[in-house]
């Protein structure tokens, strides 16, 4: 018989989940770095997907019994329930049998494996040779959740699955892991080489398998299927990027104010840079004659000093950043990614640091109008301040707080947040630089408006100069997207193919923004002229993940 008093922590056992997760899902070990010479790829089979659900079931029915000492525990076990709650949603009601998305899915994580993995010595190598090795039986994996989703009939879009065969095939005119592995450096031994090569090649082959089995099976079947995913589906997506039930018609008139209030603001900065101009107009100008950096490789070093300078200038003023936090890559985004830049964490123990990425789309000219306030979202002090700072403290809080839990709303929430602060603190000094800050501001807004239009059939609204009184459909949401955007066509056709197949997601950004917006507002309310901004940025990046449900509290009271 057990006592309450041998009963593990909550955070013990969030913890607990977290390695064995790593040991059945090698993308979280290697994203996590715990498990080195990790040479394994991603179960994607339906078998797989029962595995994971099979754990998240064990340890929710365990967690009633797990003790809570303090906040933190509190906290943990409230993010620990709403995370593997939201978890069996999606996976009964069958998402991961019909996941197809040209971001963040199946076939873009099996090769982030390899972007993310070490490869500094031999021995690193060899771990890359053998993952390359068993690049088809990931892929393999992938196509029998989908043929399994058929036979249900769960589809993903023909949408989705079009874009997912054009990667593929930039992939293939890229030879990208025969190019990636040519990468090894002059010390891997020739068979070792050799090895490599071999490998990469039957990697390379089963792209062309799994591009032929989208394209020529997969997509007929899939013919009829809709992009909008209606009501329910979207609730779970939403629910599950945002840890929160929304009220979906309170957040779409919000946003919709939200869009109108950005537009305003945006043609008074335009009418002070650029006299009589319209917003299109203005940021077609810094298009062409704006400051813009030329070459791929100066863009990167240009990002990088950008954020060096940040962690130099902020440290100490409005925020303590520790010396492991203060190491920030600038990367350009492997061929056939999305067009949006990204960051990727910093394994545990900062053994991978964390990096900003650049999708060039095959440009070489960089206007900086819209580069400034994106990296401030993505580096410093977006991103990277705030997941680095969770690295820090994963052995403070527990792993699960500061790494797999984590919800978009709360971190892009924050990344938002960090491009607003860099505003109220003067640092938009680039010419056009506020400019492309109001826009990457409506391009969020926006993102609510259709996201929730789009897939729930919402009418447009009747004051809207485009389409009023019509049904949102992709069609309809480019055109207005592209109304109200400085984005180029390309940027802007795949972020509507996006939000179609990662329905909730890109509502988290500006609905996060709100949250911490309010949660400051609130705090500093309660303070008063004791109200401290650094102060409570220390706490607030201190707290570790929490779902939009808790996140003003939580915010409120520090």
């Amino acid at each position: 018989m057990t006592t309450p008093t041998d009963q593990p922590g909550v955070r013990t056992l969030a913890d607990e989940y977290v390695s064995r997760l790593a040991d059945l899902d090698t993308s979280v070990a290697t994203a996590l770095g715990t498990h080195p010479g990790d040479d394994r790829v991603p179960d994607l089979s339906p078998a797989g997907h029962e595995a994971f659900a099979a754990l998240a079931r064990d340890i929710l029915d365990r967690l009633p019994s797990a003790t809570v000492a303090d906040d933190d525990d509190r906290r943990c076990a409230r993010l620990l329930r709403e995370r593997l709650e939201a978890e069996l949603a999606l996976d009964g009601a069958g998402e991961p049998l019909r996941s197809v998305r040209n971001i963040g899915g199946p076939h873009q994580q099996v090769r982030q494996l390899f972007v993310l993995m070490p490869k500094t010595t031999v021995e690193d190598w060899a771990a890359v040779a053998r993952r390359l090795a068993r690049v088809p039986q990931a892929f393999a994996g992938y196509a029998q959740s989908l043929a399994e989703g058929s036979r249900r009939g769960l589809h993903a879009a023909p949408r989705q699955v079009r874009t997912a065969v054009e990667q593929l095939d930039e992939w293939a005119a890229s030879a990208w892991f025969p190019t990636f592995a040519a990468e090894a450096p002059t010390d891997v031994p020739d068979s070792l080489r050799s090895e490599l090569a071999d490998a990469a090649a039957t990697a390379q082959a089963s792209v062309a398998e799994l591009r032929e089995y989208l394209a020529t099976t997969y997509l007929p079947a899939a013919e009829g299927t809709p992009d909008a995913v209606g009501a329910e589906r979207y609730r779970l997506g939403a629910r599950y990027s945002t840890g929160a039930d929304l009220d979906l018609d309170e957040a779409y008139a919000w946003a919709w104010d939200e869009h109108r209030r950005i537009d305003a603001e945006m043609r008074r900065e335009v009418d002070a840079v650029l006299p009589g101009a319209d917003p299109a107009a203005a940021m077609r100008h810094l298009d062409e004659n704006g400051p813009a950096i030329e070459g791929v490789a100066e863009v990167r070093a240009w990002l990088q000093e950008m954020m060096d300078t940040a962690i130099a200038d902020l440290d100490g003023t409005h925020f303590d950043i520790p010396e492991p936090v203060r190491v920030v890559e600038a990367m350009i985004a492997p061929t056939g990614s999305a067009a949006a830049p990204y960051y990727t964490r910093p394994a545990l123990g900062f053994t991978r640091p964390g990096r900003t990425w650049l999708p060039t789309l095959g440009e070489t000219r960089f206007p900086l109008w819209m580069l400034v306030s994106t990296w401030y979202h993505e580096g410093v002090p977006g991103h990277h301040l705030q997941l680095a700072q969770w690295t820090h403290l994963a052995d403070q809080l527990s792993t699960f707080q500061t790494s797999i839990g984590s919800t978009s709303g709360n971190v892009e929430g924050w990344a938002l947040y960090a491009e607003r602060l860099m505003d109220e603190l003067g640092y938009l000094t680039v010419p056009g630089a506020r400019i492309g800050y109001l826009d990457a501001q409506q391009m969020r807004a926006v993102r609510v408006v259709i996201d929730i239009g789009m897939h729930l059939g919402l009418k447009v609204p009747a004051d809207s100069p485009l389409h009023a009184g019509e049904t949102w459909t992709p069609q309809i949401a480019r055109e207005f997207f592209g109304a109200y955007s400085g984005r180029p066509p390309a940027f802007l056709d795949s972020e509507i193919v996006r939000y179609l197949g990662w329905p909730g997601q890109a509502i988290s950004y500006k609905l996060g923004e709100r949250a911490w917006l309010a949660g400051r507002d609130a705090a500093r309310a309660a303070r008063g002229a004791d109200f401290d901004l650094k102060a409570w940025h220390a706490a607030a990046l201190s707290l570790g993940s929490l779902g939009l449900d808790d996140l003003t509290d939580e915010l409120a009271k520090l």
